[in-house]
Parts: structure tokens; sequence; C-alpha cells
């Protein structure tokens, strides 16, 4: 198969590639073949898998894309060779073949990084819709037997302070009868609360947490877990039949294919226009790159990044083509919310992360971006190559809310 543009990844990032390079050939009136390759049907609403139900969480790729001229390949891509422009890759039926492309866009993120203690193979996460699925079914089954839960979450970061304190409101809704509530316990290798947020959130999120009973344990982590028991490194034991894993995380391991210029978490180190060092005809978009989002700041592994990654990766892939111009990445200027179950949330502005909004108003704000403004437009193609436009951010687009 030959391909003008290969999109390899179906999350945000390679959605908004995809669309992207689309409208930009549409734009320049040039007959581009533009194939996006992907082993899901469907989007997946990452950023909400610490809710329940994540089962609906999906947003099928048809539906976005129906109505367009994109190719859309499931498959999994298996190798990357940058120097012959091909790419390896295996069907969902399982047979084997390669793609050959002029211009590449890499955007198949980034995975939990789990540990490989003993035990590791009972821990639960909210990384992927398979991993949230399985966790909604377990707590299920755990309040099924009648018994007081309590939940051990690992990483006191961004994911582990959201699906923490959601739990608090999950569990209660899932034991309403019991005498005795459920009980979280938050595990923190660090000495403090959300030590990627910085100090300006910390105090709220410290007393959120306070509120909602969640037991905070700083400078511990988990060792070993047994099916009803969690160790800690300095040997103390919980009594535990659930794990949640969040600490830390790693890019797609196709970014070792593309390039040996890469930072602490694997992310490709990319120029101003999202190109791979050394390799021009490759960009990268996502959380596998390692992108400057303003002077002294590399962007960050979220989908308020990927989703301007993705609008000018796909841009300047057709604009390398056609010979036009490369746009600059620039994205919105920098924000964060972080969502605090029943105690609200926080949103933040700035790298420095002054607090902006609490409470009930920073809720709202929260469900809005995540229930509304990621949300690409479904079976309406001209909306969504209007959004796709680099020029036009998150905050700005019209949405399309989720149910």
């Amino acid at each position: 198969m030959k391909t003008d543009i290969a999109v390899v990844g179906g999350g945000f990032a390679g959605v908004w590639s995809a669309a992207a390079a689309l409208r930009a050939a549409r734009e320049s009136d040039t007959d581009l073949d533009i194939t996006l390759i992907s082993p899901n049907d469907s989007l997946v609403i990452r950023p909400r898998l610490y809710e329940d139900q994540p089962e609906l969480l999906g947003v099928p790729l048809e539906d976005i894309f129906g109505g367009t001229q994109l190719r859309r390949v499931k498959a999994s891509v298996q190798a990357v060779d940058p120097l012959s422009h091909m790419l390896s890759i295996e069907e969902s039926d399982g047979t084997m073949g390669t793609v050959e492309y002029r211009k590449l866009i890499l955007a198949t993120g980034s995975r939990l990084a789990k540990p490989h203690f003993e035990g590791a193979d009972l821990l639960h996460d909210v990384d992927t819709m398979e991993g949230s699925i399985a966790l909604d079914r377990h707590l299920r089954q755990e309040a099924s037997r009648g018994e007081r839960p309590t939940v051990v979450v690992v990483g006191a970061g961004f994911t582990g302070i959201e699906i923490a304190t959601e739990l608090v409101g999950r569990l209660a809704d899932l034991t309403p009868d019991s005498a005795n509530p459920a009980k979280v316990i938050l595990v923190e290798r660090e000495a403090v609360v959300g030590p990627d947020l910085g100090a300006g959130p910390r105090p709220v999120i410290e007393q959120s947490l306070a509120d909602l009973g969640v037991d905070v344990l700083l400078g511990r982590t988990v060792t070993r877990v047994a099916p009803d028991q969690v160790v800690l490194d300095d040997g103390t034991s919980i009594s535990a039949r659930t794990v949640v894993w969040t600490a830390g995380i790693r890019a797609s391991e196709l970014t070792k294919m593309v390039s040996r210029d890469r930072d602490p978490i694997g992310r490709v180190v990319v120029d101003e226009f999202l190109r791979a060092t050394g390799t021009p005809d490759v960009l990268v978009a996502g959380d596998t790159a390692a992108a400057i989002a303003e002077e002294g700041h590399t962007v960050m592994p979220s989908c308020q990044h990927a989703i301007p990654l993705g609008k000018f990766a796909g841009y300047n892939a057709v604009a390398a083509i056609i010979g036009t111009d490369l746009a600059p990445f620039e994205p919105a200027p920098y924000a964060t919310c972080v969502d605090l179950g029943p105690a609200g949330a926080v949103y933040t502005t700035g790298w420095e992360r002054t607090v902006q909004k609490l409470g009930a108003e920073a809720k709202a704000h929260k469900q809005r971006t995540n229930r509304e403004r990621i949300y690409p437009p479904v079976r309406d193609a001209e909306e969504l190559l209007r959004i796709a436009d680099y020029k036009v951010s998150t905050r700005q687009q019209a949405v399309t809310p989720a149910s």
C-alpha cells in the first residue's frame, strides 16, 4: 500500500492530525491520499477514564470521518523504517503488510509504566478503556460482597488525585447501605501531593483529600501486592483487595525506531514544525512528541496539547509536500483543571499554576472541557474540517456535547 501521508494512532493527536491534513489538502486544492492507521475503531476519551461507565467513553472513528476522503486501516504498526519510508503493519485479521509513505505523522501516544514487583498482575489502572472497564467491574464485584472495601491508589499526580477523589463518590454509590464506608488510601513516593502540579493548587487539593476522608501516605511506595494485601517499602501492610496504579508513563515504543533524540519518558525531540530530529519526513504529535510549548516549557502528555499538536502536524505534513510555509507550533496558554470528585475541582492558569477557580465553579469548567470541548464533531465532515484549522484552539471551537 502507498499513501502520501500516513497517520499512525487513533487517539486525539492522530484524529486531529488526519483531520488537519484533510483540511489543508482541500484548502490547497491538492489531491493527496491520507491514511489513518489504528488498531481501534473508536477514539477513546482518555481524560475521562477515571469516571464510571468507561465503556461509554469512545467515539467511533467512522462517525468522526464519515463523509471525508480519509482512508482508514485497522492495524497495528509493528515497525517504522524512516530511511525507506516504510511501515510494517499487522491488520486486525492477522495479515502482515507494508505501507509506503511520503510523510509520516507518529501519534501513537503513551502508556502507563507499570512496575515489575510481585503481584503486579493484580494492579488496576485507568490508562486504557480495557483497564478502566476491568476496574469498574472489579469495584462492583467487591461491593456485592457486602464488605467495607479499601482501595489503594498509587501515585498522587494528576491522574492519581482524580481517581482517588472520584472513587470516594463512586464507592459511596456502590455501597449506599453500608454501615462502614469504603476507604481510599493515596500513596505517593514524593514528600508532597501533586509533585508535578506545583505549589499553587496544592492547599486546595490537600484540603479536598482531607474533607473526603482520603488517607494520604507520603514518602512511601508499594513493593508487593497480594490478592488481599498491599505491602509498602517501609514494611507496612495494608489490607486491601483493590490497587490502582497511576505512577509514571512511557511514550510509545515506536519512538525508538524514529529517532535517538528522545526525552526521559521516551518522547521524540522535535523542531518548531514538529519534525523529528534527523528525519524531517517524520512528524510527531501527542504524547510521543517532546515539543516546546512556551520558552522553557515542554508540552505535557495531555489532551490539552495532543489536540493542537495534531492540528499543526497535519497541516505541516501537507505544507511540506506542496512546498508552502510550515507553521511553527504555538498552543494556547497552558491551564490545568484537576477534578476533585465530590469536592469539586481546582482550575489554574500558567505554568506557575495560579488558582483561578475552585469548587463547583471549577467543576463546571472541568465538565464542559471533558464532556464537550475535547469531543470532535460527529457525522459532520464540514464542521470537523472547519475546526481542524490549527488556528482554532479547543477553547474556541464549537463543541458536540457528549451524552
